[in-house]
């Protein structure tokens, strides 16, 4: 079964056309590999230019710079579908990555799947908060977030109190996990992989999964077809939460030193590879694995804009052209679907 990229409205003819299936399925095909080239090619280039940057010690710190921002992206993907967004993810990832933190200090002796697992608790219970009061409010998404932004931010610098988690408060077996390859790759990028595989084979395979489609394509119709639209949106968020979770913890066991800051404006960062990636802002549209690419392509830029001598300043300028092409694409594509769906039905009339 394929990844489905759009999900169709309920309608008395049942399914629709073939070309408007085969034109669905090509549209997020193509915004991907647009992205999978733009990263090859920005790669190539910066290697040229500077050997050195495909160095064992370059491409590591490529994977673990993309690791964070990837398993953010995901996540963010899955609430982007719905038709809503989360702007509290950074906010959520500071929060566990603290929270990991300071459990190894007023906890010593806790072993460390289960201080990984409250991180992760931590975010899931986060997503959940926002989930709930998205569906129970009927308050945008936008506005919600916004303010549980700045209400975990609050959280994290009253229960940090100007402190600070160091790499000597944390075990070692820990702050190795951030070391440790897996077939070359280390744990991190390995477990975003991972990720972005069990994510995208529940989008594409698992009913619940396709249901978030529907939902961000037209939610009112996915209710009239008795689409739990509000339990899945509330599934989505928690998810999105847990993955903030699962980021924070990895981002602790990587630099080993966690504060009330960790995490202060990713959340643009993460909306931004998501959308380049090809996750639509409208929902209904997109794959984890656009997403995932997003986050590469943007955390490439930033590893490559020193070796090019040049500003980091004009790294939000390249990011901002690169998010108003991906929504000028998306319209286009968008719209040369609609002409194939009108040609399709006209042909079959």
């Amino acid at each position: 079964m394929s990844t489905p990229t759009t999900a169709p409205s309920p309608s008395a003819t049942g399914a629709p056309p073939a070309p408007a299936r085969r034109a669905a399925r090509r549209r997020p095909q193509i915004r991907e590999l647009g992205v999978l080239l733009a990263v090859v090619v920005l790669i190539a280039a910066t290697w040229l230019h500077n050997p050195g940057f495909l160095s064992h010690q370059g491409v590591r710190d490529l994977f673990l710079g993309a690791t964070v921002l990837a398993v953010l992206a995901i996540g963010q993907a899955l609430v982007l579908i719905t038709k809503n967004v989360d702007l509290s993810v950074g906010s959520v990832m500071g929060l566990s990555a603290f929270g990991t933190g300071i459990l190894f200090v007023t906890f010593p002796g806790l072993p460390v799947p289960v201080v990984m697992f409250a991180g992760v608790l931590i975010g899931l219970l986060c997503g959940l908060a926002n989930g709930l009061l998205v569906t129970t409010v009927q308050v945008p998404a936008l506005v919600v977030t916004l303010g549980t932004l700045y209400a975990y931010r609050g959280l994290n610098h009253w229960w940090a109190g100007g402190g600070q988690v160091n790499a000597h408060d944390m075990p070692e077996s820990f702050l190795a996990l951030g070391r440790i390859p897996v077939l070359g790759v280390p744990l991190p990028a390995a477990i975003a992989v991972l990720v972005v595989v069990v994510v995208g084979l529940y989008l594409a395979h698992f009913r619940s999964g396709r249901e978030l489609y529907a939902i961000g394509s037209n939610a009112d119709a996915a209710r009239l077809s008795g689409i739990p639209a509000g339990r899945r949106v509330i599934t989505a968020f928690a998810v999105n939460g847990a993955l903030a979770g699962l980021a924070g913890v990895l981002f602790a066991a990587r630099y080993g030193t966690v504060d009330s800051t960790v995490g202060t404006g990713m959340e643009l960062q993460v909306v931004a590879a998501a959308v380049v990636g090809g996750v639509a802002i409208a929902g209904g549209v997109g794959t984890v694995y656009g997403a995932a690419l997003g986050a590469v392509l943007l955390t490439t830029i930033t590893a490559a804009l020193p070796i090019w001598q040049i500003d980091q300043f004009w790294q939000q300028a390249v990011v901002g052209a690169l998010i108003l092409a991906a929504i000028g694409l998306d319209r286009l594509l968008a719209l040369r679907t609609a002409r194939k769906l009108r040609g399709g039905g006209a042909r079959g009339a």
